[in-house]
């Protein structure tokens, strides 16, 4: 047989060779899918039946969008028009990409909404001509569906932001890039390894559908690359006292001197504390301990049934109130600052208005880090939030909590194609492992919530905005924001999408008999206050006039300046936080239960 006759039974081999892997990973994926289905099935079939078709109340909203569009026909029609132009102009210029005559074709013009993103970033997206049309029709598409929601007249700010929101997890889900057919990065791979990505990534998928009990919880990074005590969490010291609610951490000093005035951080519940002691480069605690300070966190439990008949009031009474008085006991102080993040902040914001009724004058000053107050326009989370939507998560709290992924849910949905459809993408159909990263474990670490203390929250702030309506009442007590009184720092993020930065510094402005200090940082809800200084990253900005009725006002008048606001906030604590004392060991006069970050903070809702 001659050499050309070799190199082809050589080829044919290979390719029979190639042909039987392919096949052999395309039966494994099958089966894969297979057990996928029945885990899916199996938990469906063991919940209580879904008897509402609209579980977030989504079809009051879009049957005003469809009266306004229809009270509006002329300029429906025209942007149907506009619509129908561009896409002729797109299929002449890919029509003659397809030729190789590419530049003699006028590109379309995309709307407004049209952001190609890092979605498209695989050059085949670009370089292909089936799959930049594929692209640029979407584009097109998608821009023109959310211009035109965004643009329609006459409906009310509620309905059109709910609108806008789910218009955008709709064309955001419908991405090409989400789909195996449609993406050519997707089709590369498994060409290139035979299909070996999609056993990876489906074997991923069982194991995530199997850890979320038939629900699929997808894993954002390396959930075995991380330990919390280990590698975050890590700032030395004790848990000194705990009920059923929280643990007290108390913090061991670096210094030999301390500031004889303490702080005690009350964090969110609806996400864990250590967001705030990530690991040492990102640390605010560990920072404020080498500043000199003494340090206390509040570490709540992550709830279950045990905890089902706690409300706010009881959160004020066992949660903040209690802690401050051990503070207060450990250090044999007088006075204390209090720091506050998201919900926390809120919290804190209705417990500094009753103490100011009460006339008590134990708290030196209060921070508050992105907190919401005034919830007239409070962000995306809005959208999940009216009367039908509460009554349906009241629903999902039968056994007194709210499970923690439906809050994880929520929070991903801000920011689906981020923190869903790229690890869809990633991780199931690529077949890869998601990148480690420690703030990503920490977002999957999720905590179920009271069910009292949520329906509080939702009903009477997010949808009542009854501390900004003068109809709140905490431990029987009316209470406003004016009612708040002492020295507080109030940080709000520029890019927060949670607690919008306009919304805190409405809320701030209401605290008319406090000694204000408003700053606006650089980033958004995570990163624009866990900005270390060392990392000398975004900016802030100051302004002492908090007469301006608008945020756009104060930033006119505002100075910037560059890094961490985390020096600023010092000094600011320095002139408050009287003389200089011996540094104190963790629970000298309560006592040691366990080393930080404790108990609490390690239960999993996955690991239940």
């Amino acid at each position: 047989m001659g050499e050309k006759g070799q190199n082809l039974e050589q080829d044919f081999e290979e390719l029979t060779e190639d042909s039987q892997e392919f096949a052999r990973n395309m039966a494994q994926a099958a089966e894969t899918s297979a057990q996928i289905w029945q885990t899916f099935l199996e938990a469906q079939a063991a919940e209580k039946p879904q008897t509402q078709p609209d579980p977030l109340n989504t079809m009051p909203a879009f049957a005003e969008l469809t009266r306004a569009l229809w009270d509006n026909p002329e300029k429906l029609a025209e942007r149907t028009l506009e619509f129908w132009t561009e896409q002729n102009r797109l299929w002449q210029h890919s029509f003659l990409k397809w030729l190789g005559a590419e530049e003699e074709a006028e590109a379309p013009n995309l709307p407004d909404m049209a952001a190609p993103g890092k979605r498209f970033s695989h050059e085949q997206w670009s370089q292909n001509a089936l799959f930049d049309y594929i692209k640029q029709s979407y584009l097109l598409t998608s821009g023109w569906i959310q211009n035109t929601v965004h643009s329609v007249e006459d409906l009310s700010p509620r309905d059109r932001k709910k609108a806008e929101f789910y218009t955008r997890q709709y064309v955001e889900a419908m991405n090409p890039a989400n789909f195996f057919a449609l993406n050519p990065e997707v089709l590369e791979t498994t060409a290139k390894e035979k299909g070996q990505n999609l056993v990876r990534g489906l074997q991923m998928m069982l194991q995530d559908m199997q850890r979320g009990k038939g629900k699929l919880l997808i894993r954002q990074t390396d959930m075995d690359a991380f330990e919390v005590g280990r590698d975050m969490a890590i700032t030395p010291g004790a848990v000194v006292w705990e009920n059923e609610i929280l643990q007290l951490i108390q913090y061991a000093p670096t210094t030999d001197e301390v500031r004889s005035v303490p702080i005690l951080f009350i964090p969110p519940w609806i996400n864990k504390f250590y967001i705030l002691d990530l690991n040492q480069k990102k640390s605010m605690v560990r920072w404020l301990v080498e500043q000199g300070y003494t340090v206390f966190m509040i570490s709540w439990v992550n709830p279950d049934r045990a905890q089902k008949d706690e409300t706010w009031d009881s959160y004020l009474t066992k949660g903040a109130l209690a802690a401050i008085d051990k503070v207060l006991e450990e250090t044999g102080q007088k006075k204390l600052h209090l720091a506050s993040y998201c919900i926390g902040g809120t919290l804190t914001g209705t417990l500094m208005a009753w103490l100011g009724k009460q006339g008590d004058k134990r708290i030196a000053s209060s921070t508050f880090f992105t907190a919401q107050l005034d919830f007239e326009d409070a962000g995306e989370l809005q959208v999940f939030v009216d009367d039908r939507t509460i009554d349906l998560v009241d629903e999902q709290m039968e056994e007194g909590y709210l499970p923690a992924e439906t809050m994880a849910s929520a929070f991903n949905m801000l920011r689906s194609n981020d923190l869903i459809w790229s690890y869809v993408v990633n991780n199931y159909m690529l077949g890869k492992d998601p990148f480690p990263f420690d703030l990503l474990y920490w977002n999957a670490d999720s905590t179920a919530m009271p069910a009292k203390v949520h329906h509080f929250y939702l009903e009477r702030f997010y949808r009542d905005n009854a501390l900004v309506k003068g109809g709140l009442s905490v431990l029987d007590t009316p209470i406003t924001l004016a009612d708040i009184k002492g020295p507080v720092y109030h940080v709000a993020t520029r890019e927060d999408h949670i607690a919008p930065a306009a919304s805190v510094y409405r809320g701030a402005r209401m605290m008319k008999n406090a000694k204000l200090r408003f700053i606006l940082s650089g980033s958004g809800h995570i990163a624009g206050v866990v900005n270390p200084v060392a990392a000398q990253k975004y900016q802030y900005w100051t302004n002492d006039d908090m007469d301006q009725p608008t945020l756009e006002d104060w930033f006119d008048g505002a100075t910037e300046t560059q890094g961490s606001w985390w020096p600023d906030w010092d000094r600011w604590l320095t002139r408050r936080s009287g003389k200089w004392v011996p540094a104190r060991a963790p629970g000298a006069t309560l006592g040691q239960i366990e080393p930080a970050p404790g108990r609490y903070v390690k239960l999993r809702f996955d690991q239940r």
